[in-house]
């Protein structure tokens, strides 16, 4: 069993309010992954979103589900796979701070351990491309 850590670190010409509602809305951060996704289950904060509610990635059964396990307005969201996958001991977290000039940081990682040899080297190099790929959406999307 191989372990995967994917590190983004990024700043953006957006407030952090406005930055941390896109990655919160699990509907709106499906347009920034360019996937589908829905939320499940709402959580029984103020926040439908937040500690707690479940978002389903994907289409029917080849879906996943995250559940979101710590949720700071503004300052941090983290997450772990919560359904049947390829990859397990998964924590994707987060991080929001305010940069210079009204700029807003996004440190965003992952780790997971792969269950399947060899598997895990696939999945992180598609979610590192797709999220990668998907943040440059922040300035229009935010």
């Amino acid at each position: 069993m191989a372990n995967y850590k994917i590190e983004i670190d990024e700043t953006f010409d957006v407030p952090r309010n406005r930055v941390f509602a896109l990655f919160a809305d699990h509907e709106r951060f499906g347009k920034l992954l360019g996937a589908p996704v829905k939320r499940i289950r709402d959580s029984d904060q103020a926040d439908p979103n937040g500690l707690g509610s479940i978002r389903k990635i994907g289409i029917g059964p080849i879906g996943l589900e995250e559940t979101v396990i710590t949720f700071e307005p503004g300052t941090l969201i983290e997450y772990t796979i919560s359904s049947m996958s390829p990859i397990r001991n998964h924590l994707g977290r987060i991080r929001f701070d305010d940069a210079a000039n009204g700029r807003t940081r996004v440190q965003y990682t992952i780790s997971f351990d792969d269950i399947v040899p060899f598997t895990g080297k696939l999945v992180s190099s598609a979610l590192d491309q797709g999220i990668r790929k998907g943040i440059r959406r922040v300035p229009k999307l935010a």
